[in-house]
């Protein structure tokens, strides 16, 4: 699902020569993260494919590039003061490295369930941590308050022209690695990424095609754009924590509207199939958000003028929330399936219908045996069983088999035939 928005002819409020002041002071903070071929990407998308690898980024993502270039703006009256953030993760970890850096006490507020390597990374880095707040909208307001009474300066997240200035310099990386990139996708929350890369697109002169890419369960770009002003979202149901933002800012909508060529957006299972395609293909650990755009352009390449650049935004993934969306992505690849079937309940049932799985060829990975599951006769057994299996084809051949031997197959309410 995308949401098109021509490019204008507006002029971005970022200066061209403001951002290579940012890639001058980020010299030796940051990292030029490295542009690697994806073969496999390239051939899926039938163009070629670069992803640009902001995953190893210092910090794991891209936050570190506009939190340095913020703070180091700050007068040496308000680096006394100290300063207070809030995030989810990635621009907590950002801001206190810079913190850090710089020598500035600093406070960052996390949601309650923030990932627990995201926390202690935060804190490693010497900043005092607050879990509070259900998500991150309610950290934000629990730490603008805290700002107004404690007189800290309060580092946004994505909404101030030095922080999409700092992200810009991302974009003149990708134009410089990449000269004659067509189309650059970005991951996007608050859009303080998409608005550095397109500023830094427009710029520089340059043709490219920016995309920003949002969660189904968290994309507030399409109504705003829509209605030509921040438009907030009722609610937000997504793992990419890093892009799960409400709405974007007065300053990160006008740039995205007179600079960015289009918003698509992408389901929880895309995402993982993107992760589990980066983790198995291109060896690289990358977190949910980060993820976005590679399943944007496994859904479809169309309208993207090649060589395609896509941003993997951060690598910074709990590992359990790692195991939990890679399992989702191999559901939804075929390469995964839990069935429930019922037998009689008399010797040699089970060893009946496991050996008639053992002859389609896939991998049993368990098996409960439930005799007083509600429903079920008093003859009857269920027998729930999860399945490796060698995709979609595999998985449609197997489930047919099954059904000519007898068998009627069931799925849980997550399981798709």
């Amino acid at each position: 699902m995308g949401a098109s928005n021509p490019v204008n002819d507006g002029s971005s409020p970022i200066r061209l020569a403001e951002i290579e002041k940012a890639r001058e002071l980020l010299h030796g903070v940051t990292s030029c993260t490295p542009v690697e071929t994806s073969t496999s990407l390239s051939a899926i998308a039938g163009a070629k494919v670069f992803l640009k690898c902001e995953n190893l980024q210092r910090t794991g993502s891209f936050k570190l590039r506009g939190a340095f270039t913020r703070l180091s703006a700050l007068s040496e009256a308000d680096r006394g003061r100290g300063v207070i953030a809030a995030s989810a993760g990635n621009h907590a970890q950002g801001v206190a490295f810079a913190a850090r850096e710089l020598g500035i006490d600093c406070i960052v507020f996390m949601p309650v369930g923030a990932a627990l390597p995201k926390v202690s990374a935060t804190r490693g880095y010497g900043s005092e941590v607050r879990l509070a707040g259900e998500d991150l909208s309610e950290s934000i307001d629990l730490a603008k308050a805290e700002a107004q009474k404690s007189g800290y300066i309060f580092i946004p997240p994505f909404d101030h022209p030095d922080i999409v200035t700092g992200q810009a310099t991302l974009g003149m990386e990708i134009l410089e690695q990449v000269p004659d990139v067509g189309t650059i996708i970005v991951p996007t929350g608050g859009g303080g990424l998409l608005a550095g890369v397109a500023s830094a697109v427009h710029l520089s002169g340059s043709s490219a095609r920016v995309i920003g890419v949002q969660a189904e369960g968290a994309a507030a770009f399409p109504a705003s754009l829509a209605k030509g002003a921040p438009v907030r979202l009722a609610k937000m149901a997504t793992l990419a924590d890093g892009i799960a933002v409400p709405e974007p800012s007065e300053l990160t909508l006008g740039i995205v509207r007179d600079h960015v060529a289009e918003i698509r957006t992408v389901s929880e299972e895309q995402i993982g199939e993107a992760m589990l395609f980066l983790n198995e293909r291109a060896k690289l650990v990358v977190e949910p958000s980060g993820a976005a755009g590679v399943a944007a352009l496994l859904a479809g390449a169309e309208g993207m003028p090649e060589p395609i650049v896509v941003v993997l935004s951060g690598g910074n993934v709990d590992t359990l929330v790692l195991n939990r969306v890679l399992q989702h992505g191999l559901v939804a690849a075929g390469r995964f399936m839990q069935m429930i079937v019922r037998v009689p309940d008399r010797p040699g049932s089970l060893v009946k219908f496991l050996t008639a799985l053992a002859q389609t060829e896939c991998n049993v990975v368990s098996v409960e045996h439930e005799r007083t599951s509600s429903g079920l006769a008093a003859t009857e057994v269920q027998i729930g069983v999860k399945v490796e299996t060698k995709g979609q084809e595999h998985k449609v051949e197997i489930i047919s088999e099954l059904k000519r031997l007898g068998y009627e197959v069931a799925f849980p309410a997550l399981e798709k035939a």
